[in-house]
């Protein structure tokens, strides 16, 4: 009888542990590793931010971006050229000669007043005298002229187009040196002695020898007529020029001139 209750009450606890453990939740009695697969961030953690690259792009002024050329000597603006112009003597009397400059010999006198027409000039823009249109053409200085235009802008015709009168009776001469004082840039030239006689002088103060140059002067090559009666002269002929320096000598007397010699132009 003792052992029937005793097995009554092992069944007995048997059974109420086991309805107890079938009321529990079959995962409660897992220990399990919860695994955070959220990518947000969790409150409790405090995160820096990273700051944010702002770059800024700031217009360079356009004179820094243009590019860069080589600045260039000014140039002058060539003058459009005209086939003659008017003019008007202011002189009471004007001479007017055979070659542009005042030893050239005389052809004739313009009086006051006398409207004129110009039709060229020479080819070096500091020499003011100008041809004049007539029977026989002959050249004015432009100081004594009231000038209907610019005359830089008369056409070139000298000494490639208008000629000297030829004298027939002289032969022209021949250049002996040419010779340079490279500290002073001083040239010496001598030349042929080519006498005249006394009766084919236009006049007491007619030179005998007409020396036209082409000569550099503070950068410019200018055109320079010298006269004398010597067979030599000299005159400065300074570097610097981009058009090379020439000259040529004639011999003067009262029907023409005989010539050119070239002047074999000494290096600076």
């Amino acid at each position: 009888m003792k052992i029937k209750n005793v097995d009554f009450l092992l069944f007995l606890i048997t059974t109420t542990l086991a309805c107890s453990l079938s009321n529990v939740s079959p995962t409660s009695s897992l220990s399990t590793v919860a695994v955070n697969t959220s990518t947000s961030i969790p409150a409790s953690e405090t995160i820096t931010p990273v700051p944010t690259l702002t770059l800024t792009l700031t217009a360079l002024p356009t004179d820094t971006i243009t590019p860069s050329t080589p600045t260039e000597p000014p140039t002058s603006i060539p003058i459009p050229t005209v086939e003659s112009l008017k003019a008007k003597v202011t002189a009471e009397r004007l001479s007017c000669r055979y070659g542009p400059g005042p030893e050239y010999l005389y052809l004739f006198a313009l009086r006051q007043s006398a409207n004129i027409k110009l039709i060229g000039r020479v080819d070096a823009d500091n020499w003011n005298w100008f041809m004049v249109e007539n029977q026989v053409n002959c050249w004015v200085n432009a100081e004594f002229l009231e000038i209907d235009g610019d005359p830089l802008s008369l056409p070139i015709v000298y000494p490639d187009i208008a000629n000297l009168p030829v004298s027939p009776y002289y032969s022209p001469s021949a250049v002996l040196t040419a010779d340079r004082n490279v500290s002073t840039n001083e040239i010496t030239v001598s030349w042929v002695e080519v006498p005249v006689s006394p009766g084919d002088f236009e006049d007491e103060s007619m030179q005998t020898y007409i020396i036209e140059i082409w000569r550099c002067e503070g950068g410019q090559l200018i055109f320079d007529p010298l006269a004398t009666r010597f067979p030599a002269i000299k005159f400065v002929d300074e570097p610097g020029c981009t058009q090379p320096s020439h000259g040529r000598v004639f011999v003067q007397e009262k029907h023409g001139y005989a010539g050119p010699a070239e002047i074999p132009w000494p290096e600076p």
